[in-house]
Order: C-alpha cells, then sequence, then structure tokens
C-alpha cells in the first residue's frame, strides 16, 4: 500500500507543478458557473434597458418600475445606447426627451423613442417597457382626476400612495403545472449550471493525467519504478488513485467554492461527496485506459479534452437533461455524466437519500469497475511489452 501511495503522490505532484493547472481547476469552472447562472438561472435579470435622457420624474418612475420587474437599468448616452444595442448588450434602448418629460407633467399621452434588440427576450422587454410606462401614465391621470375635484395636488398623490398600500394585490394559484416546472421548482439560481460544470471538470481533469501516463511509459519512469520494489499491481493502484484524487479534489474544491460564492446547496452534502467519489472512479478508470491505449501525450490530451466535452454535453452538463428529446435522453445514460446529473437532481431538488439515489450509485460503480478493469489489463499488457 506504501508504494502504491508513493506513485500516486508523484502523480499529484506533476499535476500541481503545472502551473496552467491553477487556472483551468480553480477559476474557469467558477467563472462558467457565474455565466451560466447570471444568463439562466432562477433570479437572473429578465432583461436590459437602457433609459437615456436628463433626469426627471418620468425617467425616475420608469427606472423604478422597471427595475421592480428585475429588468437591469441603465442611463447611457442615446449614441452609446445605440452601440451597446447593436454589440448585442442591450434588449432595448429608451430615449426620454424634453418633449416627453412636458408631456408627462401636463398629463398628456407620452411618446418615447424605443429601439428594440432582434434577439428574442427583446420582445418581452419591450413589453415590459410599455407596461411601465401605461402604468405612469394611469398614475398621472389618477392625480389629474383628484385635482379635477378640487384635491390639491400633494394631497392627491398622498392618497393614492397610501391606497396602494392598503389595497391587497391579487394573489394567482397555480393548481396545474407542467412536468418540466416542477423538475426545476425549488433551484438556486446557479445550483443548476454548478453541478453540471462539476461534473464537466471532474472529468476532463481526470482524464488529463492520461498524458502523464503516456509520458512516464515513454521516458522509462514506469520501467524503472518496476526495477525496484514495486510491482505492476501497486503501479496500477498508484497510477488509479493518483488520478481519483485529482478528480475527488476538484469535485471537493467546487462544491465548497460555489457554496461560499454563490449559495449552491448541494442538498445531503455526504452523499453528494459519494457521487463525486464514484464519479471521479468512472474517471479515473477512463484516464488509465485512453493513457494505455494511445502512444503520444498530444493526441491523449486532444481526445481527453474532445471525448470530456462530447460526454459532457450528451450527459446533460451543458443542457439539461429535461429538455432533451426522449430518444436522445435515453442513448444520454451510455455517458456516466448522465447518471451523476440525475443523482445530483434527486439529491439537490428534491432532498433525495441513499436509497433514492442506489439505482444512480450502482451504475456508476459499475462503470468504474468496467473501465478499471479494462484499464488495469491494457496497461499490465503495456508494461509486460516495455520489459
Amino acid at each position: 500500500m506504501r508504494n502504491a501511495l508513493t506513485v500516486a503522490g508523484v502523480e499529484l505532484r506533476l499535476f500541481v507543478r503545472d502551473r496552467s493547472n491553477i487556472f483551468f481547476v480553480f477559476i474557469f469552472p467558477l467563472l462558467l458557473v457565474l455565466m451560466i447562472g447570471a444568463q439562466f438561472g432562477e433570479g437572473a435579470t429578465t432583461g436590459r434597458v437602457a433609459v437615456s435622457g436628463s433626469d426627471s420624474a418620468l425617467s425616475a418612475g420608469l427606472v423604478t418600475g422597471l427595475e421592480s420587474e428585475d429588468v437591469e437599468v441603465s442611463d447611457p448616452e442615446w449614441d452609446a445606447a445605440l452601440e451597446q444595442l447593436a454589440r448585442g448588450r442591450l434588449d432595448v434602448a429608451l430615449r426620454v426627451d424634453d418633449e416627453a418629460d412636458a408631456a408627462y407633467a401636463s398629463g398628456d399621452e407620452v411618446r418615447l423613442t424605443m429601439v428594440r434588440a432582434s434577439s428574442p427576450n427583446a420582445q418581452v422587454v419591450e413589453q415590459q417597457v410599455r407596461t411601465a410606462v401605461a402604468a405612469l401614465q394611469a398614475g398621472n391621470g389618477q392625480v389629474a382626476a383628484l385635482e379635477a375635484y378640487g384635491v390639491p395636488a400633494g394631497r392627491a398623490e398622498a392618497a393614492l400612495a397610501q391606497a396602494r398600500q392598503e389595497a391587497s394585490a391579487p394573489v394567482l394559484e397555480v393548481t396545474d403545472i407542467d412536468e418540466l416546472s416542477e423538475e426545476f421548482e425549488g433551484l438556486g439560481q446557479f445550483d443548476l449550471g454548478a453541478s453540471g460544470q462539476l461534473l464537466l471538470f471532474v472529468f476532463l481533469a481526470t482524464l488529463s493525467g492520461s498524458a502523464t501516463l503516456i509520458k512516464a511509459r515513454r521516458l522509462g519512469v514506469v520501467a524503472r519504478m518496476l526495477a525496484g520494489p514495486v510491482s505492476t499491481t501497486q503501479v496500477i493502484a498508484g497510477q488509479t488513485l493518483g488520478r481519483w484524487a485529482l478528480g475527488f479534489f476538484q469535485g471537493g474544491y467546487l462544491m465548497l467554492a460555489t457554496s461560499v460564492l454563490f449559495g449552491v446547496s448541494w442538498g445531503s452534502l455526504w452523499l453528494s461527496l459519494v457521487v463525486v467519489a464514484l464519479f471521479a472512479l468512472v474517471a479515473s478508470g477512463a484516464a488509465i485506459l485512453l493513457g494505455t491505449l494511445l502512444e503520444n501525450e498530444g493526441a491523449a490530451a486532444a481526445l481527453g479534452i474532445g471525448l470530456g466535452l462530447v460526454l459532457a454535453a450528451l450527459g446533460g452538463s451543458m443542457l439539461p437533461l429535461e429538455l432533451f428529446p426522449d430518444t436522445i435522453r435515453a442513448v444520454s445514460h451510455v455517458t456516466p455524466h448522465a447518471w451523476a446529473y440525475e443523482a445530483f437532481a434527486e439529491i439537490q431538488r428534491r432532498g433525495g437519500g441513499l436509497l433514492d439515489v442506489l439505482p444512480q450509485l450502482g451504475v456508476l460503480a459499475g462503470m468504474a469497475l468496467l473501465l478499471l478493469g479494462l484499464g488495469a489489463l491494457s496497461l499490465r499488457r503495456s508494461l509486460a511489452r516495455a520489459m
């Protein structure tokens, strides 16, 4: 066991010495989680609007109304707003000129200049802008109506504000929703992206070890280890343990970082770690097998990245499995990512326990045994040829 741990320690030191891993292991995954959560997660802004023009009651009212609907509002100059719109950084550009301010102050119909982007979400944001303008005009009309009956403007505005606070807002209760909505109910803004990126980078980080195995074979490092008091079984166990440690560390780090930085809920912590451990074991077997079948480090690195991305995409790490057609979703279960995805979904979304994810854990364990067996057999044969 000591020899196997020594071999594993060598693999870990080689990984740590590669400074490029600092970015790809510690920083890049978190950036992707942040990006996915900001764009698609629950709680993300529903649109981006630029309100250009002088500070006025109309502009302030529009900003307040839009921000209450979770719309991100900025106030650049009109030319700058059009440029941002052309670059796809805005959904709607809105110009509030002096004529619109005067019309709003006098209670007349307000006409604004609005330019909409070509993105699908821009149509929804445009309607939100129209709703905000209509709400402001309705409030203005209420004040004007009270003034017509002799109520001072200040008193009318105060009375309307008090009435809005005392009035009970209508309540919409949904009693029949589709299964897709139920699947994602209760997820935080970054929860879905965090689990998907964890699976993607655990697999990629572990597969990257196949290149170091090829290099060690090519330079005769493995042969020199076997010349000492180290058996073939110990070399195989050490190589596997080293790669598993890399994958498990990557997964544990992402779980901790996303929990602290983004408030991601992983459900049962120990059960989530069991999923990560088994998934990393599957990736370790794949790395050993890949590292013994290929003879070139560059080819192994390229194939590892390509294979990792394809399996991640097919297994739900880039697009939720619930959005897949039935046929493709069935095919996706040839990947370990799909089984780990379903295990995380059960733990995170539905508070599942060990019995709930036992089928997924069993399949991952079976995949790990199969790949580790094939990898160990291939490595043993390659070592026998080298000797």
